[in-house]
């Protein structure tokens, strides 16, 4: 991983989840979290054109970009499906995201949310042969891709095209022998390759922070780290990985993850003992592995506006910690100006584009039957 030495530390500021108010990103508290980053030593930053609904990137540019030199940060952006249908609008795209983030080039470009689907559209595209001529022009330092498929399929693409720098994956302790996400067999095929690995979802899309009680005990019993820095110091500690992404929040969050990962120990014997039992808990529930990526609401549509992730952390909330004012959320917030689970009409636009490969539907259907019976 040599050629990447310029990234420093093992630990990334993911900014699909950055810090808001009333649905504006909280600049001021961004760039206090930046700053803090920054004077830590770590400088990896991951955006995409979608994340944030187009605030991300331009909110790097105000709290990032305009503030720091350009040698001070590795910055990564993406070139994602949903917008480009052909191969002449990919360089648009891509200066426009130039432009949003306020720089010249980025350190990494990434084909994102790789499946078989979206394979085939980017080959018949020209995505890769775009991005590697971007390379080429110093457009772009390096080329990769983000992937949420089964091994196999990266297998495949990473055959087809040898040129790839880097692969991004969702890898963390619970989804690691996972038959949906295929986390270490993924890890694996990137092995077999020698391309070294970015992690995303490290904590789950926050379900490895609320513990259910009995998992919690068990980290408790360690008098150790918190809850994410059990997950992240889990991902952190494979040897060919070579950045886990942390998509923080507020201050709080940055403060502790850059407490554990400024001086990163991998996890111990006893701690992965412990990672093991959380494991065991969380399989013996019937949780929906569901990580609020958003995917199926801000790519497929939903035609009848149903707020999938919410009402899934909402349904998981409820079976993990008994917490009956899921049901008052449910009624009250979640569906008050959305659809509600029972309106599914079964359309299948969510589950195509969805990283987990959730039954989106089947699991629709059973929030209903939990909360409208």
């Amino acid at each position: 991983m040599e050629q990447f030495d310029f990234i420093q530390k093992k630990f990334g500021f993911g900014c699909m989840r950055l810090p808001m108010i009333d649905g504006e990103v909280d600049i001021e508290q961004t760039k206090k979290m930046v700053d803090h980053f920054l004077d830590h030593g770590f400088n990896y930053f991951d955006t995409a054109h979608g994340y944030i609904r187009g605030k991300s990137e331009l909110a790097l540019k105000e709290c990032l970009t305009s503030r720091y030199p350009r040698e001070a940060y590795i910055l990564t952006d993406k070139l994602t499906g949903s917008y480009f249908n052909k191969e002449e609008d990919i360089r648009p795209l891509f200066e426009s995201q130039l432009e949003a983030c306020g720089v010249d080039y980025f350190d990494f470009y990434l084909m994102h949310a790789q499946n078989t689907a979206q394979f085939e559209k980017f080959k018949k595209c020209r995505a890769y042969e775009t991005a590697f001529a971007l390379k080429e022009e110093g457009r772009v330092r390096h080329v990769g891709i983000s992937f949420h498929d089964k091994a196999a399929v990266l297998d495949q693409i990473l055959s087809e095209y040898p040129q790839i720098e880097i692969v991004q994956i969702q890898f963390n302790y619970l989804d690691y022998e996972s038959a949906s996400v295929e986390s270490r067999k993924v890890y694996e095929v990137c092995e077999k390759y020698d391309k070294p690995v970015l992690v995303m979802e490290p904590v789950k899309g926050g379900n490895l922070i609320r513990l259910p009680e009995e998992a919690q005990k068990i980290f408790d019993g360690l008098h150790g780290c918190s809850n994410a820095g059990y997950a992240i110091r889990f991902a952190a500690g494979f040897p060919n990985i070579r950045v886990v992404l942390s998509g923080m929040s507020n201050m709080e969050q940055m403060e502790d993850n850059v407490s554990f990962m400024e001086n990163f120990v991998p996890l111990n014997e006893k701690e992965m003992d412990a990672v093991r039992k959380v494991c065991d808990v969380f399989n013996s529930r019937n949780m929906i592995p569901c990580t609020s990526c958003r995917y199926c609401i801000e790519e497929s549509s939903c035609p009848k506006q149903i707020l999938i992730p919410d009402i899934f952390s909402n349904y998981n909330t409820k079976k993990t910690f008994g917490d009956w004012n899921a049901d008052f959320y449910y009624n009250n917030v979640i569906t008050a100006k959305n659809g509600k689970a029972s309106d599914c009409i079964r359309c299948g636009k969510c589950e195509r584009v969805c990283p987990q490969h959730l039954p989106i539907r089947d699991l629709l259907k059973q929030a209903a039957q939990e909360f409208e019976a």
